[in-house]
């Protein structure tokens, strides 16, 4: 476990795992190319600054000082997490994974083993829109994830980006019917796109307004 898998560390957060301080770890990569994404250096990155092994000595420094870590990226689930997340586990904290959902077989080897505690699930677009907005052609692989998730009762949350050119309120209130039929019944979290120097799709602030107003109660939102 001393690849430099690890892009970078984000030493503290109080807002990224729910009621939980916490650090984020950023993976190197991504199987999906989402054109608001701004994460581009560590979706590209081929190596990032530490390896597992840097990890474990930095969290050794924070047991009883933080709560949890946060695996997010890029994608994860592109690594292979569970000797990680067991050294992480052992050492008294919980995890939390942030994931597109497009490998399931990975996700389902963490939850089934209990290495994850919390996951955040991406929900990208439906499918008419998917593959634009990703790069990837692969929804049924996110359907899969997210079925598991629900069928297993596991807590999670699904959260998705709004970029008003891309999606508007009717795609939202489709979202949302679409998780209700899937069975999904907590909060489904939205939060704006921000413009910055970076992204993949060279995209900037949205030509339309998106009015909220609009948006159904078919399932309890929130921004963030």
């Amino acid at each position: 476990m001393n690849d430099k898998i690890i892009y970078d560390i984000t030493p503290f957060t109080h807002i990224d795992y729910p009621d939980k301080l916490a650090a984020i770890v950023w993976f190197c990569g991504c199987n999906m190319r989402c054109i608001y994404c701004y994460n581009s250096d560590i979706v590209f990155s081929q190596a990032g600054e530490y390896t597992s092994n840097d990890l474990f000595a930095f969290l050794k420094k924070r047991v009883n000082l933080l709560d949890g870590v946060v695996l997010s990226g890029g994608e994860p689930t592109l690594h292979n997490l569970a000797p990680l997340c067991k050294e992480i586990k052992s050492m008294g904290f919980s995890i939390k994974l942030d994931t597109n959902g497009l490998n399931p077989d990975r996700v389902k080897e963490l939850v089934e083993m209990e290495l994850v505690d919390y996951i955040a699930l991406d929900f990208k677009a439906r499918n008419g829109k998917f593959g634009y907005i990703t790069g990837s052609s692969r929804f049924n692989k996110f359907s899969e994830t997210l079925s598991f998730l629900i069928r297993k009762n596991f807590n999670f949350e699904v959260r998705t980006t709004v970029h008003p050119d891309l999606l508007q309120p009717e795609d939202i209130n489709k979202m949302m019917e679409d998780l209700k039929s899937y069975g999904y019944k907590g909060t489904y979290y939205l939060q704006s796109f921000i413009k910055t120097e970076n992204n993949i799709g060279d995209i900037g602030e949205s030509a339309v307004d998106f009015d909220r107003t609009k948006l159904s109660n078919i399932l309890p939102t929130k921004w963030r």
